[in-house]
């Protein structure tokens, strides 16, 4: 599963070897900076280890001339909604400081949308955090809609 998206880009399953350049970008802002800790990589290898196992996942990293650039997972979710039908879930979207206003968000995205399809998914989902403003108007400006109030309840 690789995708050429341009000449110079390439969207491909994350490998072990890709975890810390991942988590790297998980951390790069604000809010990750606060969540993720990249000096321990035994929770993401672990972590890594459930999701590269579960074929209702797949987690991918946007590479150019051997640098991660771009990453996001995707999840696929049966449901008995919709008449039974599959949903995706976009999760952990984030591009490398470097690539940023490059259109590599829009092509990871749109690339998302292409592998929903091609599972048969209804409708492509994805949450955001509700201070992350100029990632609201990216989503809509893709065609994604505020339908939905999200709530969670952090264990831990």
């Amino acid at each position: 599963m690789t995708d050429t998206v341009t000449d110079d880009i390439t969207i491909r399953r994350a490998t072990a070897d890709d975890i810390a350049g991942i988590v790297a970008m998980l951390a790069d802002d604000e809010l990750g900076a606060a969540r993720e800790n990249p000096a321990d990589q035994g929770p993401y290898r672990a972590a890594f280890a459930v999701i590269d196992a579960d074929p209702q996942q797949c987690l991918v990293v946007a590479a150019r001339d051997g640098e991660l650039i771009g990453t996001a997972q995707l999840t696929y979710i049966a449901g008995l909604a919709r008449q039974g039908g599959t949903r995706a879930q976009i999760e952990a979207v984030r591009i490398s400081e470097a690539a940023r206003g490059s259109g590599l968000g829009s092509q990871l995205i749109a690339w998302c949308v292409d592998r929903a399809r091609e599972h048969g998914c209804l409708l492509v989902q994805l949450t955001s955090d509700v201070s992350r403003l100029d990632a609201h108007r990216f989503y809509e400006k893709l065609g994604f809609e505020a339908t939905h109030i999200g709530f969670k309840l952090i264990l831990r």
